[in-house]
């Protein structure tokens, strides 16, 4: 049986919905959410391996695409192939396009997270990429979470529904950056807006900001699958000038304890392993080890990046 590698279309988000869930269970990767993204987003180029015979989707891969403006780029991609069809050349014929693909993009670097597995190490070893930051991706049940921890007096909590998504933009783009991972990535306001404001998982009543004055300090957005009735938390971040006052716990409390009253029951999330800081409060509010992962990198060379 053979496979084809093909440009994603929008109805193919089931199909991709069903790779994510095999190759990657802790994450929510709704098919109604990738169906959105493959419809508004414009960043970024996302094939996927199909059964010749049936057109079931077996792999995928994604680049999010530079800024036309960016001096050599450092370019984040994804291959993923369902764990039932590995062993057919699948990832290479994937890693093989989408290297190609963000060459032609103008990148200079490609940054990619493989499994905490050998044998996806060793591929991404094999096509030049050096491992690099452990990632830890953790569980909690909601059932167990502490209550949420007291909102500073200077500051007031909101959800998402109460505040304004430019200052949540300028938020994200102040803490996207101290990412020790590489992985968070802000795009302008416009794409961001359609993108992930607009995203059908992000549960704005279950996303909770911290706010001085108009300004977001503090913040943790929420994706939710309610069919699995999991959430993951999404990003949390503190706006330098408000760092070490335990703002992430509180934010994140909150967000937990209304996940768990509106019926959730589990909470994933990720982080850089070195991220002590943001790995004492999960171990607070009881996210034990779930699974791991690395970022690998690997330098193109002046041909490859010619292509």
């Amino acid at each position: 049986m053979g496979f084809e590698v093909r440009a994603a279309t929008p109805g193919d988000a089931v199909g991709i919905a069903g790779v994510w869930a095999a190759a990657m269970p802790h994450l929510v990767k709704t098919a109604r959410g990738i169906e959105a993204e493959l419809r508004t987003g414009s960043s970024r180029i996302v094939l996927i391996a199909v059964e010749d015979d049936s057109d079931a989707v077996v792999g995928y891969g994604n680049i999010y695409l530079p800024a036309p403006d960016e001096p050599a780029p450092r370019v984040r991609i994804t291959v993923h192939v369902s764990p039932a069809s590995r062993g057919r050349g699948i990832g290479s014929a994937l890693a093989d396009q989408i290297s190609t693909a963000a060459a032609a993009a103008g990148a200079h670097k490609l940054l990619v997270v493989v499994n905490d597995e050998d044998a996806s190490k060793d591929f991404a070893i094999h096509r030049g990429f050096e491992i690099g930051r452990r990632m830890a991706h953790s569980r909690a049940d909601l059932t167990a979470v502490p209550e949420p921890a007291p909102v500073p007096a200077d500051l007031r909590l909101a959800d998402f529904t109460e505040v304004d998504p430019r200052r949540l933009w300028e938020a994200n783009a102040a803490v996207g950056d101290d990412d020790p991972s590489g992985l968070s990535h802000t795009p302008e306001y416009d794409e961001w807006l359609a993108r992930d404001w607009g995203h059908p998982d992000l549960r704005r009543d279950l996303s909770i900001a911290l706010l001085a004055g108009d300004q977001i300090v503090s913040f943790v957005s929420t994706t939710a699958d309610e069919d699995r009735r999991v959430i993951w938390s999404n990003l949390t971040g503190t706006v330098p000038a408000y760092r070490g006052r335990g703002l992430a716990k509180v934010v994140k409390s909150a967000a937990l304890t209304r996940s768990r009253d509106a019926g959730f029951e589990q909470a994933f999330t990720g982080n850089d392993a070195a991220n002590k800081p943001m790995l004492a409060v999960n171990e607070w509010l009881g996210y034990r080890m779930a699974a791991a992962a690395w970022t690998a990198e690997k330098t193109l060379e002046p041909a490859e990046q010619q292509r």
